[in-house]
């Protein structure tokens, strides 16, 4: 293998003193006592994971004393992915490990919202006593393991209490962020036949406080399987409490001791939802023991946390980093659960890392670019406003960050900042490729795939390719891969998703480089799935909505990486007979879509189009004509035999060539 750190594209480096110092190198060392045998850096860590991962899982079960009720029987199944099960006849609860180590006085939670109020902190003791009451409730009220714990909150305390209590009971927990309407919380969280729904009645945004007041109201009546509402009076809290259901300062009354049920390795503990590209979003059922171990591996070892520090993830509760950052609290760190723009005021991100004292820091690549486009955090740095000497790991995620942005925050925010780029999310609530302690930081690469995930770049044929853009797979299963899909009892959804292309291998959907060094490239989805500022959005959303306006006869929605790293959405419109795509129009689905889904699903441009072409089963072309967007042509990117109307995709074909202009 090449010299990690022989090219000049590198940042920065680790001395040697960080690398012996860190939770990293203190596993190494535990494993070479328990091997017999020296693991000098992680590279040898991660060959020796994928050679032998069942060992590979027992040293992380070990070393960060997962607690079993029930011993296991073997380390996995022989079955392949999709139904590989890990751990059977292990029992244990990821609650009870997530709040066992932080002493009663450390803080868990440091709570921020929007505006620079003061934090509020609150430390394990109040948070177990918190957890513990509304545990107490949901057991009054009848929940019992399986069932399902629905939420529609912010980024706020009441989202990290919510969830520990209902895996503390064995329920099943799933939450969507207020920024969404009804219909796409409707659209996801009606599958589970949720038993009861938290609520918040808003939130603040951009200096603002949007009342969420009337959504929670459609969510009572479009979710018929709801035994019980808490209302959260949180954005307005003079207001009436709505008639029916309990308030959370009723439910935090209960004074009881925190009790857990112990459930089976592969319980599931919770649902992340995928953008649903091509149809309603797929729920993705993550299990307790999966997440346990995941966690306990990201948070130890590749975010090193420790008892003490703080960890900053500037999110929304309906991404996957949001689950992710609570495996801090299993190592007794706290997280800062911040509520609000992370670009209101500008720069606020960093004021708020400063201002919490956070030693990593977790966010969307997209913040990076803001706050590059920003120019009162360019032209004075947040360097030279804040004390950010405190932080020393930044952790991207949700998209690339380009080089540009390596650069930015080497120099506006810290010159000895460990900046480690990953790529993972929702299917696995983990990742599969980031940093490490021992890895360089090079502009527009991340470090390299993490220990005990078995990934690498396939060619068409299926052969693993290097320094050469093919698909991302993974030929080993991972503990947190999800256990089953929601409303998919014979796992056929679950192995079209994944597993169609190469039967028992995992197909992630992105284009990668795995390179020579160890290193690893991304670029972008290889399907049609959009990206918006660091979060995915799925098609069927969109055509969920606009199928309700009667002016649209049909609609096509198509996202474009850029060459200047800029990301492009388009909305092609087929008008309804009689209508044009005029201003007005134009005007009325920006609000439509911003109101009933979210700002980010606002495109950039909406266009008038002829026609939508599909597949002969009735499949829209959103891949073929994103292709042609980005320079294939239309005989590589579609097989005109198998379209609907190949006049139509011939209109794309001409359109993606006027906007590309004529070749170099």
């Amino acid at each position: 293998m090449a010299p990690r750190d022989g090219s000049d594209d590198v940042l920065w480096r680790p001395t040697a003193e960080r690398i012996e110092q860190s939770a990293l190198r203190a596993y190494l060392d535990w494993l070479e006592l328990r091997q017999g045998r020296p693991f000098a850096d992680h590279d040898a860590l991660w060959a020796w994971s994928v050679e032998d991962l069942d060992r590979f899982w027992i040293s992380i079960v070990d070393y960060f004393e997962v607690a079993f009720s029930a011993p296991w029987t073997q380390v996995r199944t022989a079955d392949p992915m999709p139904r590989t099960r890990w751990f059977p006849g292990a029992r244990l609860n990821w609650a009870e490990h997530a709040l066992r180590r932080g002493s009663d006085e450390d803080t868990a939670l440091v709570c921020v919202q929007e505006g620079g109020e003061a934090a509020r902190e609150i430390t394990f003791e109040g948070l177990r006593r918190s957890v513990a009451a509304l545990a107490a409730w949901l057991r009054e009220a009848g929940v019992r393991p399986g069932d399902r714990v629905a939420a529609y909150l912010p980024n706020t305390e009441h989202a990290v209490i919510g969830c520990l209590a209902a895996a503390a009971v064995g329920a099943v927990w799933a939450c969507c962020s207020p920024d969404f309407g009804a219909d796409g919380t409707i659209a996801r969280l009606a599958q589970l036949e949720p038993a009861v729904l938290i609520a918040a009645d808003g939130y603040h945004w951009n200096g603002g406080t949007l009342d969420r007041s009337d959504v929670v109201r459609q969510l009572r009546r479009g979710l018929p399987t709801l035994r019980h509402v808490v209302h959260v009076a949180y954005a307005f809290p003079d207001r009436p409490t709505p008639e029916g259901g309990a308030t959370w300062d009723e439910v935090m009354a209960h004074d009881e001791a925190l009790v857990v049920d112990q459930v089976e390795f592969s319980h599931p503990l919770w649902v992340l939802f995928t953008s649903g590209t091509t149809g309603r979003p797929k729920g993705l059922v993550h299990s307790h023991g999966g997440i346990t171990l995941e966690g306990s591996k990201w948070a130890g070892l590749y975010c090193g946390l420790r008892p003490g520090e703080r960890m900053f993830t500037s999110t929304s509760t309906g991404w996957a980093l949001w689950n992710m950052q609570l495996g801090a609290l299993s190592q007794g760190a706290s997280i800062v659960v911040y509520e609000g723009s992370p670009g209101y005021p500008a720069g606020a991100v960093w004021e708020v890392a400063a201002r919490t004292r956070a030693d990593v820091m977790l966010l969307g690549a997209a913040v990076i670019t803001a706050s590059q486009n920003t120019p009162s955090t360019t032209e004075r740095s947040p360097r030279q406003q804040h004390d950010l000497g405190r932080l020393r790991h930044l952790m991207v995620s949700g998209s690339s960050l380009p080089p540009s942005g390596y650069h930015w925050v080497m120099e506006h925010v810290s010159g000895s900042l460990r900046i480690d780029s990953t790529s993972g999310g929702t299917d696995i609530s983990g990742a599969f490729v980031g940093a490490n302690e021992y890895t360089p930081v090079r502009a527009g690469r991340i470090g390299g795939r993490l220990a005990g995930v078995d990934a690498a770049a396939w060619d068409e044929a299926g052969l693993a390719v290097i320094d050469v853009v093919g698909d991302l797979v993974v030929t080993q299963p991972m503990p947190s891969m999800p256990v089953h899909l929601v409303d998919d009892p014979d796992a056929q959804r679950y192995t079209e998703s994944y597993f169609g292309t190469w039967p028992g291998v995992w197909r992630h959907g992105d284009w990668v480089t795995m390179h020579v060094d160890g290193s690893v490239s991304m670029h972008g989805r290889s399907d049609s799935t959009l990206n918006r500022q660091g979060v995915r959005l799925g098609s069927s959303d969109f055509y969920d909505v606009l199928a309700t306006m009667p002016e649209v006869a049909e609609a096509l929605v198509i996202g474009v990486e850029q060459p200047d790293d800029a990301y492009w959405l388009g909305l092609f419109v087929v008008p309804a007979p009689g209508q044009e795509v005029d201003a007005e129009l134009k005007q009325k689905i920006v609000a439509t879509l911003r109101d009933r889904l979210t700002p980010r699903h606002v495109p950039d441009e909406i266009l008038e189009a002829p026609a939508v072409p599909h597949t002969l089963s009735g499949k829209k072309l959103e891949v073929p004509i994103k292709k042609m967007m980005r320079g294939t042509p239309l005989e590589k990117a579609a097989n005109l035999a198998s379209v609907d109307d190949p006049d139509a995709l011939r209109w794309y074909e001409r359109f993606a060539a006027a906007r590309l202009g004529p070749p170099d």
